[in-house]
């Protein structure tokens, strides 16, 4: 059955009438054709006004939404010949991050990504897509063996953050995203980051210090989830639905303030309504990105790349 957030309850209850109409059709034989078409038309004007007008909050649901594509749904649809990478050479694989070598379009590609999980199992063995440590390292060790074989790199992001456990912070998390975004700031090749669900605080930058950010329509990108602004702010996470509105995390407030570089429209309804078409999309958006950066050379991308960060600082956000 398909999940529905909270404000797609009128949504649901229209499919449900639709489904149980086309039930009775099945069962008995009774020609309902015209009532469904008409409820069907009805849920598409429905939906259409739903997402037209969606608060930064009702965004922040469907960049979370169960059923929204996945890091190794784009792996597994846009990369070809794809052979993981495991391990940081120093303590263990952390699989909340994944990575490996394969070719994007027949270019020869380094790939990176935070997966979340599809079930409970899979999002259990990838910390629900909450890195520690050992995974930003293998992302700084996958990111510089891309630049010594000249291999650009493509990352789809979709982390709540990095994880803030005990056993984390002992082995060094700030450090480790540190150096993760210095890796990647410093990488000698072509380097596209998509936003593809959550981009949360340093977890996400630590794999989307690139030439050129991408973000889903409906995916969001903060320095602090809402809950855990809210709970800073006013004690009380209840307040979430004002922070989101606050803190400026949507796909479009970013691309106004110039912080990315492009936004991939999604399905009407969200990627998860026809994850095809989203990863075909964000296929499209990426090697339209990433193309006219495989004429330049290393030296040339760097210098870019630096003066793309700092220029954040000096216009757009004030």
């Amino acid at each position: 059955m398909r999940h529905f957030l909270d404000f797609e309850k009128p949504l649901a209850e229209l499919e449900g009438k639709i489904e149980e109409l086309r039930r009775t059709t099945n069962a008995g034989g009774i020609d309902v054709a015209e009532e469904v078409g008409k409820l069907s038309d009805k849920a598409e004007k429905l939906l259409q006004a739903t997402y037209a007008k969606l608060t930064p909050w009702q965004k922040t649901q469907v960049a979370r939404h169960p059923e929204r594509p996945k890091c190794l749904t784009y792996v597994d649809a846009l990369i070809e010949g794809f052979i993981p990478l495991a391990g940081d050479r120093a303590f263990a694989d952390d699989a909340a991050v994944v990575g490996g070598m394969g070719r994007f379009r027949g270019q020869a590609v380094m790939v990176l990504g935070t997966e979340k999980g599809t079930d409970t199992e899979s999002r259990i063995r990838h910390n629900f897509g909450s890195a520690k440590p050992e995974g930003y390292r293998k992302a700084r060790r996958l990111m510089e063996l891309a630049g010594r074989f000249g291999l650009p790199i493509l990352s789809f992001v979709d982390t709540a953050g990095a994880f803030p456990g005990v056993e984390a912070e002992a082995r060094g998390q700030a450090e480790a995203i540190a150096r993760s975004i210095e890796a990647g700031l410093d990488a000698p090749v072509p380097f596209v980051a998509t936003i593809i669900g959550e981009g949360g605080s340093g977890g996400a930058i630590a794999l989307a210090a690139a030439d050129r950010v991408l973000m889903l329509e409906h995916s969001i990108y903060s320095v602090i989830s809402p809950e855990g602004c809210a709970s800073i702010l006013w004690r009380d996470a209840a307040q979430a639905p004002t922070a989101a509105d606050a803190l400026k995390l949507t796909a479009q407030d970013l691309s106004r303030l110039a912080l990315v570089d492009g936004v991939v429209p999604e399905p009407l309804g969200g990627a998860h309504r026809d994850a095809a078409a989203t990863v075909q999309a964000v296929g499209d958006k990426v090697w339209a990105s990433l193309e006219p950066l495989l004429a330049l050379d290393g030296g040339t991308l760097k210098a870019r790349r630096r003066e793309k960060f700092l220029e954040m600082g000096r216009s757009g956000v004030v």
